[in-house]
């Protein structure tokens, strides 16, 4: 038998792929399936189910395309009401595949349909547990996103369903047990998750807080819900999605894949209300880039950030990458549900410079430059656009602070006649504000290079002593 953990990192995402005597099963797979039905070619398998914990909140399933792939059957938990054709499971049933065995454990509190998989080898031995996200290496799944879908469904009242959850059906199992959890560090499903993505369970009862064998209920839910950073703003879309289906991704790449030449890439901006995404590097952009783009870089955060500033998931999108990255965009946008690309620049900006067309900069200084500017204009605004505990952390003495994940709700506060030294941690969050304020007719607005870190290092710029930002929750 096979177990393979598929993780992707700019998700934080695990699905995993089990193999058995010629039958596979694939869990919580992504939206591009292609890398799950080679994978059991190269077996020789045939997939005979597509598990799903859950309905996912943070990216769009691959389950109906796979499942119409292969013919595999999806599987939910109970109380699951797909609108498609699925299996909805009895708690306690089981599954066989090849010599091995999978039973249903329905573990309500994430969401009410939320399932862990128990995986028994061919001796009936219980050897692994796939828990979406009931059960996380470090953490549980936090228990305020299904209100997002069902009004009625309050942060209370499903953290008290994981707690029982938690408690009946997962830590009565054998402590040899490995737990694979649908997500790691970095994903926003959690607020404490580790960077290990797997370990036995007998260690989680060990160092797992919400697995205390003394907890209270009251105890568990006042813990599992302090510190819960809002969701962002796309994962009620991503839900409805997963619910109710979706198009294909075939239908999704070929759509977005069409190259457009400057003067069509120039046509389809002018002519359609479709939003122009640049999608390199912070650094690059900054010295070159279509009026009115807003740049998101592909290598940094990129889907959970284009689920946090672009409101709309129905909106059209126009891509500038670098060349030979195009089909990866597009990819990654469908991932969490920004299904509307509607072509990509042909030959990168590079090509729309050749072809004489209009530029724009942002004007970007490294951190020895910036304390330059303060030391000839003292009354300069230092803009901090880091988390809220971020810059409580640590900061610039003296600066502003607005979270990016909070640009839209707080645009107000930021004059268009001050000039502002925007920064953020490292570079990339901060020339995604400027992008986006530039686009608005806000010009007076310079870039730190390195963000915070580089500011910090250059010893040149007076910064508060470092506070613990844990004492903010």
């Amino acid at each position: 038998m096979r177990i393979e953990q598929i993780y992707t990192g700019c998700l934080a995402q695990g699905a995993y792929y089990i193999e058995s005597n010629g039958e596979a099963v694939v869990i919580d797979p992504l939206r591009e399936v292609e890398p799950y039905i080679k994978r059991a070619q190269k077996d020789g398998a045939k997939i005979r189910y597509v598990l799903e914990t859950h309905f996912h909140a943070d990216f769009v399933s691959g389950h109906i395309d796979l499942a119409e792939k292969t013919g595999a059957q999806i599987v939910f938990g109970p109380t699951a009401k797909p609108g498609f054709p699925a299996h909805v499971a009895q708690d306690g049933e089981l599954l066989k595949v090849g010599s091995a065995t999978i039973k249903v454990l329905h573990t309500p509190g994430h969401t009410m349909e939320s399932t862990c998989f128990l995986l028994s080898d061919e001796n009936g031995k219980d050897i692994g547990l796939f828990t979406g996200d009931t059960l996380f290496i470090g953490d549980v799944g936090r228990p305020d996103l299904a209100q997002k879908v069902v009004a009625d469904l309050t942060q209370d009242k499903l953290a008290r369903h994981l707690y029982h959850s938690l408690r009946n059906k997962i830590m009565p199992l054998s402590d040899d047990i490995m737990v694979y959890p649908a997500h790691g560090a970095g994903s926003a499903c959690g607020k404490n998750m580790s960077k290990e993505t797997t370990d036995t369970l007998g260690n989680q009862k060990l160092f797992n807080y919400a697995l205390r064998a003394d907890m209270t209920e009251q105890e568990f839910v006042k813990e599992v819900t302090d510190g819960l950073m809002p969701p962002p703003a796309y994962f009620p879309e991503n839900v409805m999605m997963n619910i109710k289906g979706y198009e294909s991704i075939d239908t999704v790449l070929q759509r977005g894949n069409a190259a457009l030449y400057p003067d069509a890439f120039e046509a389809a901006a002018n002519e359609t209300d479709a939003l122009l995404l640049d999608t390199r590097d912070a650094g690059v952009f900054a010295q070159g880039f279509i009026p009115n783009s807003i740049n998101i870089g592909i290598d940094g955060s990129f889907a959970p950030w284009v689920g946090a500033m672009i409101p709309d998931i129905n909106q059209k999108i126009l891509v500038i990458a670098d060349q030979g990255r195009e089909e990866e965009v597009v990819t990654r946008l469908a991932r969490v549900g920004y299904d509307y690309t509607i072509g990509y620049l042909k030959g990168g900006f590079q090509a729309w410079e050749k072809a004489g067309k209009e530029t724009d900069q942002i004007e970007s200084v490294t951190a020895i430059e910036m304390a330059e500017l303060l030391k000839k204009a003292p009354s300069l605004t230092v803009l901090d656009v880091r988390k809220a505990s971020e810059h409580f952390s640590e900061h610039v003495i003296g600066s502003e602070n607005i979270p990016l994940d909070y640009l839209n709700d707080r645009l107000a506060e930021i004059g268009k006649d001050k000039t502002y030294l925007v920064h953020c941690a490292g570079g990339y969050r901060s020339m995604i504000f400027n992008s986006i304020l530039k686009s608005r007719g806000y010009d007076n607005l310079i870039d730190v290079q390195g963000g915070f870190k580089a500011i910090k290092e250059s010893g040149l710029v007076p910064v508060s002593n470092y506070v613990c930002p844990s004492t903010m929750l």
